[in-house]
């Protein structure tokens, strides 16, 4: 998922803050369930409607915002005065991505044509989390139009060893190959 750099930039500030503060634990579950309560169309609807106006969009995060920290009740009311609340969208996205980074970690997806087992998928993390220096977290996707073997997309990079991938790659190698003349030149 793409983010833009004025979500990031606020869910930044918020992790920061809440980590200079000791409330990283109540922060992130508050920014979860604000998450969860913008997935209901309703809420969404109110919340995200730029012409709304900001008591509706404060009683409807109400029952969230209830027994939140003081930091995000104070961070959610800055977004409603500014009428950023577009930022809400993305946030709990936003501030979990902030939360991998600062472990050093990367989320990705392994495509296979068939279902990985947990030593397998541990192996793939293990060998390409070292090439890529980042602890790596990863989600298998069945494709089963892979025929065997397993493309890895993670930190903005795919290495394909699937079957595939291979036969693309060697294809692109003959296209290349100059073949000589039926002349004889």
């Amino acid at each position: 998922m793409n983010l833009d750099p004025v979500t990031l930039r606020y869910a930044g500030a918020l992790y920061s803050l809440a980590q200079k503060r000791a409330a990283l634990t109540e922060v992130s579950r508050d920014v979860e369930r604000i998450g969860q309560e913008l997935a209901a169309p309703a809420v969404r609807k109110i919340v995200l409607n730029p012409r709304g106006e900001a008591t509706r969009k404060r009683a409807a995060l109400a029952p969230v915002l209830a027994d939140a920290h003081q930091l995000t009740q104070n961070f959610v009311n800055l977004l409603l005065d500014k009428r950023r609340e577009d930022v809400l969208r993305s946030l709990r996205e936003a501030f979990r991505r902030r939360a991998l980074d600062e472990r050093g970690a990367v989320e990705g997806v392994v495509e296979s044509a068939r279902p990985l087992s947990d030593r397998e998928m541990s192996s793939i993390a293990s060998t390409l989390g070292a090439r890529l220096a980042r602890e790596l977290i990863l989600v298998n996707k069945i494709v089963p139009g892979l025929v065997g073997g397993a493309r890895v997309i993670a930190a903005n990079r795919m290495i394909d060893y699937s079957v595939q991938g291979r036969i693309e790659a060697l294809r692109r190698k003959l296209m290349d190959v100059r073949l000589p003349s039926a002349t004889g030149r």
